[in-house]
Parts: structure tokens; C-alpha cells; sequence
């Protein structure tokens, strides 16, 4: 199957070959699209480069998306490589380790900043600057975490950037709605990344998981790239403004520790 040729997709976020951005960008060349990605840092460069290569990439951008005139440069060089945009995949989030242990009320007023600037506006801010170049039919996707809507302690600011995030999520699909664009996030389970380790509660989190999740399975970028490429492609054509869990059921728990 080749449900994404002839689309040209761009995927922000990508860190190592454990990033959900990996796993979304492995499944979209599966599926025939032609794709490039974009990292944070310099830092990055020598773990990225060799996994675009391993999939003929060429087109790999450095982006700091908290400066609106590197992610404008990204988009004007996106133009002359693919001309327009299909798809779009934000897969980034950050907040200070500091933010992400103690209490919630302890966040200081720069890390909240930080938290919803760089997770949640750059989305934003991604959607304002490729909007001229996407095209009818295309889809805008993001990564958000059940931690939105329910206490995941030490989540914290994180969580918060989350709930904005799919806040935006909402309003940029009504907003793109006229020009056939499509905007919708999936909510992962947990999934060993780099961003994950800096929340401290993640190995608990990780390890009860499947002791409580109704498949009793862990998620895997590859399943993430699977449901990717359902909403990115014409399959899922009418689908918009939507938060689809891919989390082996757990968001539908309430109490778990029942006696029968």
C-alpha cells in the first residue's frame, strides 16, 4: 500500500531513532511519501543526518522553533524543494527538569514561559508560517500526552502546555477548515524517548503500564507512525480537530484496584 504517495510531508522533532518522530517518519516512507525533517540543535545533527540518510532523505533542516526567523527560513526553503506542503508533523516539547519534579505551584514564571512556548505556540506558530504553502486537503498533525486532562504527578508544567496544545489544536482547525487543511494530535501512552526522560516519574509510569492498560501492551513509535499515516492520508479525509489515543486503552480507565 501506498497511501501517502504524492504527498510531500515535513516532520519536526525528530532526536534519534527512538523519537515518535522516527517511528512517523519511517511509517510515511513506507507509504511512499516524500519527506523531509527538521531538528533542534547542532547538538542533534550527528544522530539525525545518518537516520535521514538510511531513508534518502535530503532535505534536513535545523530549526529552534521559539525564533519565528528560523522557522520562517525553514518554510521559504521548503517551498523551493517540495514547492507545496501535504503534511506537517509537529513532534517537539520541553520544559526545565527543574519544572518537572516537586509540586505543580512551583513552577517558576520563565519555565512556564519556556514549557508553553517551545510545546504548545510553536505549533502555532509552524501552522502560521507554512499555511501559505499547504495544500487543499492537507493535514497538520501533533504529539500530546493524556496528562491534559488527568493529575500525572511531576507532569506538572508540562501537562499544562499539553491542554494548550490541544486547545490550538481545535482552533487551528477551524481556522484551516476553509482551505481543506485538516489539524488533529495523537496522544500517545508512554514510550521510552529522550523528552521522556526528563519527566522522573516516566519509569514507574512506564513500568505499570501494561499491568493496567486494558490491551496490557506497551506503545511503540511504530504504532504511533501507523496512526500517523491514517490521519495524514485521504482515509481519514473528514476527520479534523480530533485527539486520537493511541495508548492501549488506558485513557478509558477510571479506578483500576477493584475487589470483584
Amino acid at each position: 500500500m501506498n497511501l501517502l504517495a504524492g504527498k510531500n510531508a515535513l516532520v519536526f522533532g525528530l532526536a534519534n531513532e527512538r523519537s515518535i518522530a522516527w517511528g512517523i517518519t519511517k511509517a510515511f516512507h513506507q507509504q511512499g511519501a516524500k519527506i523531509g525533517v527538521s531538528y533542534a540543535g547542532e547538538v542533534l545533527e550527528r544522530r539525525v543526518r545518518p537516520l535521514a540518510e538510511s531513508l534518502e532523505i535530503d532535505f534536513v533542516e535545523q530549526c529552534d522553533v521559539s525564533q519565528d526567523n528560523q522557522i520562517q527560513a525553514v518554510a521559504e526553503r521548503a517551498a523551493e524543494k517540495f514547492g507545496e506542503i501535504d503534511i506537517l508533523v509537529h513532534s517537539i516539547g520541553f520544559a526545565n527538569r527543574d519544572d518537572l519534579t516537586g509540586p505543580y505551584y512551583q513552577t517558576s514564571r520563565s519555565g512556564f514561559h519556556l514549557a508553553l512556548d517551545i510545546s504548545a505556540y510553536s505549533f502555532t506558530a509552524l501552522a502560521k508560517a507554512f499555511q501559505p504553502i499547504l495544500r487543499q486537503g492537507g493535514s497538520l498533525l501533533t504529539l500530546t500526552f493524556h496528562a491534559s486532562e488527568r493529575v500525572y504527578p511531576t507532569y506538572n508544567v508540562m501537562a499544562i502546555a499539553k491542554a494548550a496544545l490541544e486547545a490550538s489544536v481545535r482552533y487551528l482547525a477551524y481556522d484551516l477548515g476553509g482551505q481543506g487543511v485538516r489539524v488533529n494530535a495523537i496522544s500517545a501512552g508512554p514510550i521510552r524517548t529522550l523528552a521522556a526522560a526528563g519527566v522522573s516519574s516516566f519509569k514507574t509510569m512506564y513500568r505499570e503500564f501494561t499491568k493496567v492498560a486494558p490491551l496490557r501492551q506497551n506503545i511503540t513509535i511504530e504504532d504511533v507512525g501507523n496512526a500517523a499515516v491514517f490521519l495524514c492520508s485521504d482515509m481519514a479525509s473528514k476527520t479534523t480537530g480530533q485527539i486520537l489515543f493511541v495508548d492501549s486503552g488506558f485513557n478509558i480507565l477510571g479506578l483500576t484496584e477493584i475487589v470483584e
